[in-house]
C-alpha cells in the first residue's frame, strides 16, 4: 500500500515542531490500535477552513468517537455545504482598511481572515429551515441539543438541493450519518444561537427547547464513564472552550463526584499557536494540566505549536494511511 504522507513526514519531519508532529501522529495510532477511544476538539475556524475535506474521511473511517467544537465549526460546515460557491477569498487581507471592512460588510460578506461568509446565502438559507425544526420541537414538548438539531436538519433532506460541495467532504453530515456524539459548549455565541436567542427574545421560541451547557457536561460525564475501559485520547486543535470544557469532565469525574476509579485522558495533543504566556489556557504546556488533575505523570503529550491549517490535515492523513 503507498503511503506517500507517512513516508514524506518519517523522512523529513525530524526536529522541533515537525518531529512532534511524527510522535503525535504515531502515538495516536498507537492508542486506536489499543482499542482507546479518541476525542477531538475543534476551535477556530476550521470548518470555514475546509477541515471537512479530510475530518469526513476520519469519521467515516472510525478514528473518531466524540467530537467537541464551538458553535461556530458546528454550523460553519453546513453552511459551506450550501453556499460554498458565494464565499469570497480575501488573500490581501492584511492590506484592508476600515473602509474596506466596512464595504464588505454592506455586502453581506463576514470575514474570517481571508475567506468571506455570505450572510444571505449561508446564515439565512439555514434559519428558515433550522426554525421550523426547533418550533416542531418545542410543539411536541421535544428538547434536544444544538449539535441534534443540526443532525435533524441534514438528515431531512430539506438542504440538499442547495448543496454546493461533494457532500463526502462535509463532517457534519459524516457526523450526522453516524450519529457521532458532539459537545458544544459556548454555543450561544454562534450566529445560529444568536438566531435562537433573537426568536427567545421575541417570544416565538422557549430557551428550554435547547438543552443547555450544563446537559453537554452531564451528558459527557457519563459517556466518559462508559467508554474508558481502553482509555480516552483527547486531541485538540486550537484552543479555548472547544478544549477546555470537554478536558475537565476528568477531574469532574473523580473529585466532584468522587469517582475514584476514574482514568485520566489516556493521551493528549494541542496544536495550536498560542505560546506559553501569561495565564493563556490556549498556551499552557501539557503538564499544566496534571496539576489540574486531567492527565496523568505517565500520559503521552504532545504540544505542537504551529498552524492547526497545516498540521491537522497532515496529522490526519497519515492515520488514514495506516
Amino acid at each position: 500500500m503507498s503511503k506517500p504522507i507517512s513516508e514524506f513526514i518519517e523522512k523529513y519531519f525530524l526536529h522541533f515542531n515537525a518531529a512532534a508532529i511524527v510522535d503525535a501522529a504515531k502515538e495516536y495510532e498507537n492508542q486506536l490500535a489499543n482499542g482507546s477511544k479518541m476525542l477531538v476538539s475543534l476551535a477556530g475556524a476550521m470548518s470555514t477552513a475546509e477541515i471537512g475535506k479530510i475530518f469526513a474521511e476520519m469519521i467515516r473511517q472510525g478514528k473518531v468517537d466524540i467530537i467537541s467544537c464551538t458553535g461556530a465549526n458546528l454550523e460553519e460546515d453546513v453552511m459551506n455545504l450550501v453556499a460554498h460557491s458565494h464565499y469570497k477569498r480575501v488573500p490581501n487581507y492584511r492590506d484592508l482598511t476600515p473602509q474596506d471592512e466596512w464595504d464588505l460588510l454592506l455586502k453581506g460578506l463576514n470575514r474570517v481572515t481571508d475567506t468571506c461568509i455570505p450572510e444571505e446565502e449561508a446564515f439565512r438559507r439555514l434559519q428558515r429551515h433550522v426554525f421550523k425544526i426547533w418550533k416542531d420541537a418545542e410543539e411536541n414538548d421535544e428538547r434536544l441539543f444544538p449539535h441534534e438539531f443540526m443532525y435533524k436538519l441534514l438528515l431531512s433532506g430539506v438542504l440538499e438541493e442547495y448543496y454546493e460541495i461533494d457532500p463526502k467532504n462535509s463532517w457534519m453530515l459524516a457526523a450526522a450519518e453516524a450519529n457521532l456524539p458532539i459537545v458544544v459548549p459556548g454555543w450561544e455565541d454562534s450566529t445560529m444561537g444568536n438566531i435562537f436567542a433573537s426568536y427567545v427574545v421575541k417570544g416565538e421560541l422557549k430557551a428550554s427547547t435547547m438543552k443547555s451547557g450544563i446537559e453537554y457536561m452531564t451528558f459527557l460525564a457519563d459517556w466518559y464513564t462508559d467508554n474508558s475501559e481502553n482509555g480516552i485520547g483527547f486531541f485538540q486543535i486550537g484552543g479555548g472552550i472547544a478544549g477546555d470544557f470537554p478536558i475537565c469532565v476528568v477531574p469532574m469525574l473523580y473529585q466532584d463526584l468522587e469517582r475514584e476509579e476514574t482514568p485520566f485522558w489516556s493521551y493528549f495533543c494541542q496544536i495550536s499557536d498560542s505560546t506559553t504566556s501569561y495565564g493563556s489556557y490556549s498556551g499552557a504546556v501539557p503538564n499544566e494540566k496534571i496539576t489540574w488533575g486531567k492527565l496523568d505523570i505517565e500520559t503521552p503529550k504532545f504540544i505542537i505549536e504551529s498552524d492547526a491549517t497545516i498540521v491537522a490535515p497532515l496529522i490526519f492523513a497519515y492515520l488514514l494511511e495506516m
